[in-house]
C-alpha cells in the first residue's frame, strides 16, 4: 500500500526530497503523496525515508491503497524504467 500524509502536517518539507521516487509534493495546505509513485521505499531503503524524516509523525499507511509487496517491487520496476 502506499502511504498517505494526514492533516497533521505542518509542510516542513522535510519528506519531499528524502522520497526516492519523487510521489511527494506540496499541497494546499499539507502535503500530498501520489500512490501511483509511492513504493513504501521498496527497491530502496528497508524502511520509507519520509516516515524517518518527518516530525510530526503524520506519514502513515494507505488503508485504502492496499497494495501487496509484489506489487509494490512491480511498481519500482516500472518507475526504474521510466527514469531511463
Amino acid at each position: 500500500m502506499s502511504l498517505i500524509i494526514t492533516d497533521e502536517c505542518i509542510a516542513c518539507d522535510a519528506c519531499r526530497d528524502e522520497c526516492p521516487n519523487y510521489a511527494i509534493e506540496e499541497g494546499d495546505p499539507i502535503y500530498i503523496i501520489d500512490p501511483d509513485r509511492c513504493t513504501e521505499c521498496v527497491g530502496h531503503y528497508e524502511e520509507p525515508s519520509c516516515i524517518e524524516v518527518c516530525p510530526v509523525d503524520c506519514i502513515i499507511v494507505d488503508s485504502d491503497n492496499q497494495e501487496t509487496m509484489e506489487e509494490l517491487k512491480f511498481k519500482f520496476e516500472q518507475l526504474q524504467e521510466e527514469e531511463l
